[in-house]
């Protein structure tokens, strides 16, 4: 399916909402991307994703239907970034995240002075795994029980490329 990433815009307001309010998607993310997904948390996320260099849209048909980014860490982790992604349901399976992970990958290395870039999806999000695998990252971690999530303790798997292995 074709797409773009493209950086965010107020005008996309809408189409945020209506696609990042599904439980389905929330359930596999951290506590700050909520459900229900309301107009003011999509504010928040614009407020947000606007400025910052790493975090753009997977725009399909000039509609936002998800977000995927870069956050280059701090400190002595400064030489790491952490890739996040989710996508409306409608488009799963289309082969857009696999692709979009390659695009930002490729972008990561050329624009941040990082040699690493890494994911963190939960155990029980074998999906994500798989597209991580085929978007050339391997799993180099796993930590037991490091979330809890609607009650429940899952494993963090931690997934990762390098710059030199692109």
């Amino acid at each position: 399916m074709k797409f773009i990433l493209r950086k965010f815009k107020e005008s996309d307001l809408a189409s945020l909402v209506k696609y990042a309010n599904n439980y389905n998607i929330a359930k596999f993310l951290t506590n700050m991307f909520p459900h229900p997904y309301t107009e003011e948390n999509g504010k928040d996320y614009l407020s947000l994703a606007i400025n910052h260099p790493g975090i753009f849209a997977i725009d399909v048909d000039g509609e936002v239907v998800g977000s995927i980014g870069l956050l280059p860490q701090t400190d002595i982790h400064q030489k790491s970034a952490e890739l996040g992604y989710w996508l409306a349901e409608p488009f799963w399976g289309n082969g857009i995240v696999p692709q979009a992970i390659g695009e930002i990958v490729e972008y990561g290395f050329k624009t941040f002075d990082i040699v690493r870039i890494y994911a963190r999806p939960f155990s029980t999000n074998r999906a994500s795994q798989r597209v991580l695998e085929k978007a050339g990252f391997t799993c180099e971690a796993r930590h037991k029980k490091a979330l809890y999530k609607n009650g429940e303790f899952m494993d963090e798997l931690v997934y990762v490329t390098f710059k030199d292995e692109c």
